[in-house]
């Protein structure tokens, strides 16, 4: 097993409640854990909890708090709905006595198809063999490459491909869900301060610039397997009244639709003294 993916084994502490590893260091270089680890170990312990073979469907994410590395991690799963083809439930995330997160999950088994289409990749990307290695907030020890692309716009606004992929084959598809959904969590934000480079940097954020990820929601459409290259395709849809909205699609290598995602962030200028902000801020809300 890649040692990375370690981060995914929860460890059963009661009924429904599982103990949560932390990384080695912070991808973005503060105190504040990253919102894409919480979405993929949701998703873990959506799987541990489950009673026969049911994926997640969908998460919805809302994150309230934002929590530190220097305290234990814990995730209560509560079901509210266990049917044949379909399941849903809740899972908070927890520190101490003070509430991080929550997701609502949807699981289900799969059926037979009746209809079947998709969306098609985004024209003009090149395959990973082309790809810029590049490093960002992807799933530890995940390669990731910035695709090259014959856009940086799409229907006026910025948008961006990626490919991901683990150095070898996960076996697990609820692991894949995991590493994907910690891999579309971050990008959003920096991406809709693209056309304003002159204005402001992602550097400021949490200097100058408030930002946070207040919910992140994911559909999954098809099974695979994250050690194989994945195209992230996303667009920042709006930004503006101090928030953006972005939205992205995964892919296989031969144009598979995998996922779907979208996010809602919070953008806005801070006077740091006055508002006693720092980079290691836990609250955003």
């Amino acid at each position: 097993m890649n040692e990375e993916l370690r981060l995914l084994e929860l460890t059963s502490i009661g009924e429904g409640r599982y103990s949560a590893p932390m990384p080695a260091g912070s991808q973005e270089g503060r105190d504040v854990i990253f919102g894409g680890q919480l979405i993929a170990q949701m998703i873990m312990a959506s799987k541990l909890n489950a009673s026969d073979d049911k994926y997640v469907k969908s998460i919805q994410t809302i994150f309230s708090r934002a929590g530190t590395y220097g305290q234990p991690l814990e995730l209560q799963v509560e079901p509210f709905h266990d049917g044949r083809t379909f399941g849903s439930s809740i899972i908070t995330a927890w520190q101490g006595e003070r509430l991080l997160s929550k997701s609502m999950v949807l699981s289900t088994a799969d059926e037979a198809d009746l209809i079947s289409h998709q969306v098609v990749p985004p024209a003009g990307v090149k395959g990973p063999k082309f790809g810029k290695p590049t490093k960002g907030t992807e799933f530890p020890g995940a390669e990731l490459l910035e695709a090259e692309a014959e856009f940086d716009t799409i229907n006026g606004v910025p948008a961006m491909s990626l490919w991901m992929r683990m150095p070898e084959t996960v076996g697990s598809y609820a692991a894949s869900q995991a590493v994907l959904a910690w891999s579309t969590n971050g990008w959003l934000i920096g991406l809709a301060m693209q056309p304003y480079a002159e204005q402001i940097q992602i550097g400021d954020a949490h200097h100058t610039l408030s930002t946070g990820v207040i919910g992140h929601t994911l559909h999954f459409h098809r099974q695979f397997d994250a050690g194989s290259w994945v195209h992230i395709a996303q667009e920042a849809s709006f930004a503006g009244k101090g928030r953006v909205h972005g939205r992205g699609a995964a892919f296989s290598e031969d144009g598979l639709l995998l996922a779907t995602f979208s996010q809602d962030s919070m953008l806005k200028q801070i006077d740091a003294k006055v508002a006693g902000s720092s980079p290691d801020s836990r609250t955003w809300m």
